[in-house]
């Protein structure tokens, strides 16, 4: 970790109901003895969209450039970055290998940039499993989910 930077930890969890459907995401930010807990929804979206939105929503709450340890349980996310996924696309304009579009682009740049800011890495945890944050973080994104109400959006 670095001189003068806050170590930060981050948990987070994305979740649909159907897919695409309405998602959530829930993430529980730590420092110190310090705890907070966001979430939000979204009517049309997917699993996907909603796991990169967790940790974009996280980095975001951070004030000041910070060392960001993120616990994610999706392959997905994590595998971007720890694959070297995320740095290929951006060379190659948000392109694939076979030259198709990257899916959620707009997320993944908005991400890229966060991890410009922070230096942040990435852990893979099992999902609904015996991970008390992870599955905290499950709870807050289906919470978010049935707060919809109708609505486009809900965040808080």
């Amino acid at each position: 970790m670095s001189v003068g930077r806050k170590n930060v930890v981050l948990y987070t969890d994305g979740a649909c109901s159907g897919n695409p459907g309405a998602g959530g995401y829930g993430a529980i930010l730590i420092y110190g003895e310090r705890r907070r807990e966001l979430r939000g929804a979204e009517a049309q979206t997917t699993n996907n969209r909603m796991e990169i939105t967790a940790v974009i929503k996280g980095l975001e709450r951070l004030k000041y450039p910070c060392d960001v340890d993120v616990y994610s349980d999706s392959a997905y996310t994590v595998n971007a970055f720890d694959q070297g996924w995320i740095y290929a696309w951006k060379k190659s304009g948000w392109k694939k290998a076979d030259g198709k579009e990257v899916l959620n682009a707009d997320l993944w740049q908005r991400l890229y940039e966060l991890t410009r800011t922070h230096r942040v890495v990435f852990h893979k945890v099992k999902g609904h499993s015996d991970n008390e944050l992870n599955n905290r973080c499950d709870e807050l994104a289906r919470s978010a989910i049935a707060a919809l109400g109708g609505r486009e959006r809900f965040e808080e």
